[in-house]
């Protein structure tokens, strides 16, 4: 595997332990800058490195492409984008007029 793709995924999962420590409710839509990382990593079986697997939630033994699955179901179903300064959590939104 290239390591930027290593690199960019990396990124990704310390995104996504932040953002699964906003509650539901208050938490911003998945970003969408997660599929091109795991794009990237879809078709790779090398085994993750077990602290990554313990962030997505998966069994120690699993692979790169299950890491992937996991950020594009994340993403199925999505009708907003987050914008950066919206994440990990929403942005508070004012009600005054």
């Amino acid at each position: 595997m290239h390591q930027a793709a290593s690199v960019q995924l990396e990124r990704a999962v310390g995104e996504f332990a932040r953002w699964r420590q906003v509650p539901e409710d208050h938490r911003s839509p998945a970003p969408a800058w997660w599929w091109g990382p795991a794009f990237e990593v879809l078709g790779v079986k090398q085994p993750m490195p077990a602290g990554w697997c313990a962030i997505l939630e998966l069994p120690d033994s699993a692979t790169y492409a299950d890491g992937a699955e996991i950020f594009l179901k994340c993403l199925v179903g999505q009708t907003s984008l987050t914008c950066p300064g919206d994440f990990p959590g929403k942005a508070e939104q004012s009600n005054s007029a």
